[in-house]
């Protein structure tokens, strides 16, 4: 499962670094929903005061993107068959498309989050590395394995890419509310200490837990539909 799962990502991610869709669509599409936000907001203290949560949504919305992008290029050459008809581990294909999603978006993360630093001028806290780090890598994790379950679960229907957002977006709510929370105490935002921050990435955790063994076991059957 492993072997399966290192190698699928490896061939995700190399489609990735030569067709470049998330430095050439997804980054310019990520900042610019920051932008929009700046200029709408239209306030220092308040845009200071919602980046940590704008930095997630924008996330959220460049993760449909991602999580379309790698299905359809499954779909369109007939690969997910032809691993299905191979006998391929389905947990191993589920964790391999969920670990080269994770690469993504940690790269998006760090582009959106030193942006709010830019924009928004959020501050960042010697104190609150750890707890920011931490947060991202749960929160990139949470966001990978749903977003590769769900993407499989829409990826053989039609209108997928309207159902994708109604399947996905209400599922990720608790680690949007996780995400933020915790980057809010890892910020100091709106007087929140480090300590807050802890109790929401156990969430994230719990979180993580669940859909990494829940979708590992789902996975298999869904593909089979």
């Amino acid at each position: 499962m492993l072997r399966v799962a290192r190698l699928l990502a490896a061939k995700d991610l190399r489609i990735e670094l030569r067709s470049r869709v998330v430095t050439n669509q997804v980054l310019p599409f990520a900042a610019i929903v920051m932008v929009m936000f700046a200029f709408a907001l239209n306030s220092d203290a308040v845009v200071s005061r919602v980046a940590p949560g704008l930095v997630w949504l924008a996330t959220l919305f460049s993760l449909l993107t991602l999580v379309q992008r790698s299905f359809a290029i499954e779909s369109a050459d007939g690969a997910t068959d032809a691993l299905r008809a191979a006998g391929v581990d389905p947990a191993g294909i589920y964790l391999g498309k969920a670990i080269a999603l994770a690469v993504q978006l940690a790269v998006l993360e760090v582009v959106l989050l030193l942006s709010a630093v830019v924009l928004y001028r959020a501050q960042l806290r010697l104190s609150g590395v750890v707890l920011l780090v931490t947060t991202f890598v749960a929160a990139t994790c949470g966001l990978a394995l749903v977003g590769t379950l769900y993407g499989g679960l829409a990826a053989g229907v039609r209108g997928r890419e309207t159902l994708l957002p109604l399947l996905l977006l209400p599922v990720v709510a608790p680690v949007l509310i996780g995400a933020t929370r915790a980057t809010e105490a890892a910020l100091g935002t709106g007087g929140a200490t480090v300590a807050d921050g802890w109790p929401w990435v156990g969430l994230l955790a719990v979180f993580v837990a669940l859909f990494g063994v829940g979708g590992t076991l789902a996975f298999g059957p869904l593909i089979e539909e």
